[in-house]
């Protein structure tokens, strides 16, 4: 969440970011109505201090008058004490509503922009940086991944919706190994290129956890919650990776020397989707249940954006390394996360829809994550503890991955050939035979 002495300081910097971002007019009274009961609470918290040391200064003057042998000059002063308690109390009640209101509002409130999103409405408008690879030429009309895996026998999307219901596949054979081989083939080259630590998380989270990394409050129609409860919390199915990942170190501080930290780790990932209906309904674009290698980092303010762009290269090399053409573009204003202070996304080439689409989205948070999860380190120089800044994106998200592959690679015989690279994850395969 952002800075309430920032925000309280500077709301017009609040107000701008907003309107780049084309907020709502609900989102905009909500920085009105936060500065409002900021200023109210701090009245209040004025108000306090005063009679408390009203109080204490009464408390001071009852004991001498009491050993002195005079209770009933004493008598008034103890009735003012009782009087102006009954009064912090009620002051307190009402504290502790206005900072609940607070916070709850601070907490809806998105990131700052970083000065480099250009501004937009909508992904239409997102820049392209550069690009990566030529779509190859076919001399055939190229078959989109769900004819070419239901015709092989190896995709079987009926099955699944008999099991399930509908946005849920069931894999078969060398596709299911070619989903196998690509998790093993991300994890290896982060840990052992990209220098991250493998992490084995869980898959289900507390409320707390979802509320650290932005999913709660705003996003909650989106997520598989659970009946039963975590620690007397409710209880959801993790979206991404990143959260987990991003909450391991929560509430702790950190020694300045061990960042930046790298962390990888291959989670299924549950999406509601509960705004995308009618999108992507065909295939494995957009599914309620997928696979993906997370990358995160955790960092002093001053290393955010060197690790932004070399998170976001780590993840241009897996798709380089495929032979998958790809674009690298700069979200604009309108479609940069709410958490995110600036994103890139990787787009992946998909022959069938000749148009890129994205495969990852690696962003830079700055301290909103952080801040929200009680994430700090200590400076190496001395010094109160700072917030920490937190950068993830996928690397890469596997299901995408392999529409890209049986598109990219597929022939005209509905055979598809096995990048090089993924070959030895593979058995030694060098191509999924055609269908007899």
């Amino acid at each position: 969440m952002l800075d309430r002495n920032l925000v309280a300081r500077d709301p017009d910097l609040v107000r701008e970011s907003l309107r780049r971002r084309s907020a709502s007019d609900d989102v905009m009274a909500s920085l009105d109505r936060f500065i409002d009961v900021l200023g109210q609470r701090r009245e209040l918290q004025g108000e306090t201090d005063r009679l408390r040391a009203e109080r204490n200064s009464m408390t001071k003057q009852i004991g001498p008058l009491m050993k002195a042998g005079k209770p009933a000059e004493a008598a008034p002063l103890r009735e003012q004490v009782k009087a102006l308690g009954a009064r912090l109390d009620g002051l307190e009640v009402a504290r502790k509503a206005l900072e609940e209101e607070e916070n709850t509002t601070l907490m809806g409130l998105p990131n700052l922009l970083d000065a480099r999103v250009p501004e937009g409405k909508d992904d239409s408008e997102n820049v392209e940086l550069r690009t990566w690879g030529t779509p190859r030429t076919m001399d055939f009309t190229p078959k989109d991944h769900v004819t070419l895996g239901e015709d092989l026998g190896m995709l079987d999307f009926e099955r699944a919706s008999k099991l399930s219901g509908a946005r849920f596949p069931v894999a078969k054979g060398a596709i299911a190994r070619l989903e196998r081989a690509l998790v093993s083939f991300f994890l290896d080259r982060a840990t052992e290129d990209g220098g991250y630590t493998e992490l084995v998380v869980p898959y289900i989270v507390s409320r707390t956890t979802m509320t650290g990394t932005g999913q709660l409050p705003k996003f909650e129609d989106d997520l598989f919650k659970l009946t039963a409860e975590l620690n007397g919390e409710e209880a959801y199915l993790i979206p991404t990776a990143e959260v987990p990942v991003t909450n391991l170190h929560s509430g702790e501080i950190l020694d300045e020397s061990t960042l930046p930290i790298r962390y990888t780790a291959f989670t299924p990932c549950f999406r509601a989707e509960a705004g995308s209906y009618g999108r992507d309904v065909r295939g494995l674009m957009r599914q309620h249940q997928f696979h993906k290698v997370e990358l995160v980092q955790l960092t002093t303010p001053e290393q955010g954006q060197t690790a932004h762009e070399e998170l976001t290269r780590h993840a241009e090399a897996r798709l380089e390394e495929l032979g998958l053409p790809f674009r690298t573009v700069l979200l604009c204003s309108g479609d940069t996360s709410a958490s995110a202070c600036v994103t890139y996304d990787l787009e992946v080439w998909i022959p069938s829809q000749e148009t890129y689409r994205e495969i990852s989205s690696c962003s830079w948070f700055g301290d909103y994550q952080a801040r929200r999860m009680g994430l700090r380190y200590r400076p190496e120089a001395g010094g109160k503890p700072r917030i920490a800044h937190t950068v993830n994106g996928s690397g890469l998200a596997v299901g995408r991955t392999v529409i890209a592959i049986m598109e990219n690679y597929q022939n005209a015989d509905g055979s598809i050939d096995i990048p090089e690279c993924l070959q030895n994850y593979m058995g030694g395969l060098a191509q999924i035979p055609a269908p007899v």
